[in-house]
């Protein structure tokens, strides 16, 4: 992996034949169905980075669809592996993105430049989600966790093996709200850490807590019944990040358990980041949503 730097995931710099599967075959993770509404998107607050392109706010319309409860699992994606002997961008590039707190102490993965808390690690991915090195095996020990490790087109691939699709950012941003206007978190207005999984302590330095994933329904579900709309894994979507300065970069939305004050504030319900979508780390997973074309 060559990632350039970025300020919450690095950027994989290099590509590879597009993931293909077996189209339609498999099952649908469960979804709530959700009526069609406008919203108003984005957010000029306090809390914004207008770099990210978070505002203006702007009314959007939205039809009717239906979205994942939970991002997808490791036994979901083992479930797709299993059917249609898929491997993803790691595997076939050889190493993904592993966060140094959770990597075991003898590890010396290379640092990526400027910052040097993310590893290259050879040999990790969805299966291995801390590198060969840990005894970590996510199909025995997170079979309940948001799989991670997987780029866009991974997504995509599961995408069309279950008859599903990767939420555009209108429809991951209005799901997240949870029926709330203009709120920066899936249940308000109040930065309550204990109701996401976040960074605790002061990034990247300290943590009081463990420095992973947690199981996707480990918190109170928002307004539509969704968990963990925010912190935990970012989430790919569709959306590209500014197409107006040729910025093709795919957008990532939602935030992830390494998101904290000190360092970065994205675990909000506006909040986005963009990597290539060939990028693979142990923060980012997906949420699906219904396919529009009905197949």
């Amino acid at each position: 992996m060559s990632p350039m730097p970025g300020c919450c995931t690095p950027d994989r710099s290099g590509s590879t034949a597009a993931p293909t599967s077996a189209s339609g075959s498999g099952a649908a993770p469960p979804m709530v169905n959700l009526d069609g509404a406008t919203f108003l998107m984005g957010s000029d607050d306090a809390r914004s980075y207008p770099e990210d392109l978070e505002g203006p706010v702007r009314s959007v319309d939205v039809d009717a669809f239906a979205i994942g409860v939970t991002t997808v699992t490791v036994t979901q994606f083992a479930t797709f592996v299993d059917a249609t002997g898929f491997v993803t961008d790691a595997e076939t590039f050889g190493d993904s993105l592993v966060f140094a707190g959770s990597l075991p102490s003898a590890d010396r993965s290379p640092e990526v430049p400027v910052t040097p808390w993310w590893r290259v690690v050879a040999g990790a991915n969805w299966r291995a989600p801390a590198g060969p090195q840990s005894m970590l095996d996510a199909v025995a020990d997170l079979p309940d966790h948001p799989v991670t490790h997987v780029s866009r087109r991974d997504a995509a691939a599961f995408c069309a093996w279950s008859g599903t699709a990767l939420p555009t950012e209108a429809q991951w941003e209005f799901a997240a709200r949870g029926g709330l206007e203009q709120q920066p978190f899936p249940w308000g207005s109040e930065p309550d850490l204990s109701r996401m999984n976040t960074w605790r302590g002061e990034f990247p330095g300290t943590s009081t807590d463990t420095v992973y994933t947690c199981a996707t329904k480990s918190f109170e579900p928002n307004g539509y019944g969704l968990h963990e709309c925010t912190g935990n894994v970012w989430e790919w979507t569709t959306g590209v990040f500014d197409a107006s300065r040729r910025d093709r970069r795919a957008v990532i939305r939602g935030g992830s358990h390494l998101c904290h004050d000190s360092y970065c504030r994205r675990y909000r319900t506006s909040a986005r980041s963009g990597v290539s979508e060939e990028t693979s780390s142990g923060h980012i997973g997906f949420r699906v949503c219904s396919n529009p074309s009905g197949h």
